[in-house]
């Protein structure tokens, strides 16, 4: 009974995340969505170690 109850929530929860999914795409047909904060820091943090590399390989001491 605890295997069923827990394997229909499993089945909701997918359902769910289906729907979501479905509702982003359409809304994001429209417009282009801004990249979320975390990728936007991600990036800006890989800009700076390529700054970082850029300057040990061109010999300059940061």
């Amino acid at each position: 009974m605890v295997t069923m109850a827990g394997l229909t929530g499993w089945r909701e929860w997918l359902s769910l995340k289906r729907q979501e999914l479905a509702e982003r795409t359409v809304a994001g047909a429209d417009a282009p969505a801004a990249p979320p904060v975390a990728s936007r820091i991600e990036i800006a943090d890989l800009k700076e170690r390529i700054r970082k590399l850029e300057a040990i390989a061109a010999g300059v001491d940061l």
